[in-house]
């Protein structure tokens, strides 16, 4: 097992060579649950998706988040520390020699987030990925509070939820306070809606610590536009530009080395103007196609973690769709819609890649 020595390094200070990386722009993958037919972890295949994940060139990885599947928390289940710390023994053991951005997950009322923060602190990730789903009671003075209270024990990842996937809808105004808060390096806007976005990228510009704070796309249904606009504001008598650098995404947690190529192309788009901008914005398109398939939007998202692994399982790294609710599976037509994106967009898939080193992947 991993130190758990929360004096190692000042928890509240974020590595240099992992600030320079998460600004650069990384493909991030939210790390999905491994489960087999009795619903109990899978050991050998959760350190196989990580393995897989930095194989496929990834620049970090988010555990104990949506994908990971937030019943993780239960008491009964109490998976949040196995697979937090199963995570941080891959990325050890795969000896990189590359920054690798390791996100954390982190919810619940302040007294949980702050918990969660120390354990993750304490078992070695950079970043907590800070949600307030489940809070839609709270005031966002409350919000904020609670984030500069989580933000004294772990650096932080901004996140903006759906609603439709247990978020909640959050005010300019709540944002251009969070960004003030000295321990955010990041956000990850992820409302699947552009007015709210626009929000968030408002009022990161209009702080003083704009140029501090990493903007990260969480909208699957826009990933490469996201990606490849730059956003101008007029802030304080001049303008003022951000680019959505990089994306932490559910739907990166699939097809991962293909989507590490994505982002390579995007950012020498944006450099030497190869390929094309309406190149990749017909890429992108694909994209959400692909997206709609396994995120499941026309049944309310309802089947996008048991898309994600019915993917994971074509291609051998899972043995199974279960998640830890056994009503979540694929809804009606789910199964047919995955089968033809699959079909349409064999660019778009990794299955060689997976299939030269699934082996290795899953070797004991």
């Amino acid at each position: 097992m991993l130190s758990a020595n929360l004096n190692d390094r000042p928890m509240n200070l974020l590595d240099k060579e992992i600030k320079l990386a998460l600004h650069d722009g990384l493909a991030i993958p939210a790390h999905p649950l491994a489960l087999d037919a009795g619903r109990k972890l899978d050991e050998r295949r959760q350190r196989g998706l990580t393995r897989y994940y930095i194989a496929s060139g990834a620049g970090g990885v988010a555990v104990g988040v949506h994908s990971t599947q937030f019943e993780i928390r239960d008491k009964k289940i109490g998976l949040l520390e196995p697979v937090l710390r199963i995570a941080m023994e891959e990325i050890h053991a795969a000896q990189l020699s590359r920054p690798f951005v390791k996100v954390a997950g982190i919810v619940g009322p302040t007294d949980q987030a702050i918990a969660e923060a120390q354990l993750a602190a304490s078992l070695g990730y950079d970043l907590g990925l800070l949600s307030a789903g489940g809070l839609g009671h709270w005031s966002e003075s409350d919000l904020i509070k609670r984030a500069e209270r989580v933000a004294e024990y772990i650096p932080l990842f901004g996140f903006y939820l759906q609603p439709s996937a247990g978020g909640r809808l959050l005010s300019h105004s709540f944002w251009r306070d969070f960004a003030d808060i000295p321990n955010v390096h990041a956000i990850k806007m992820a409302p699947f809606n552009r007015y709210q976005s626009l929000d968030v990228i408002r009022a990161v510009l209009s702080a003083d610590r704009f140029e501090d704070i990493a903007l990260y796309t969480g909208n699957d249904d826009n990933i490469v536009a996201d990606l490849l606009t730059t956003y101008r504001l007029w802030v304080n008598g001049r303008y003022r530009e951000k680019q959505i650098v990089g994306g932490l995404l559910g739907h990166w947690a699939v097809w991962t080395q293909k989507a590490v190529e994505l982002l390579e192309d995007i950012k020498r788009c944006k450099l030497v103007g190869s390929p094309s901008v309406s190149e990749l914005l017909t890429l992108g398109v694909q994209v959400t196609d692909v997206n709609a398939a396994i995120f499941d939007p026309h049944h309310q998202f309802h089947g996008c973690i048991p898309g994600i692994h019915e993917i994971l399982r074509r291609q051998g790294l899972l043995e199974g769709r279960w998640c830890l609710n056994p009503s979540e599976e694929l809804s009606p037509g789910q199964m047919e819609e995955i089968d033809r994106v699959c079909r349409d967009y064999p660019h778009l898939s990794d299955d060689d890649f997976v299939r030269q080193y699934l082996e290795k992947f899953l070797a004991e």
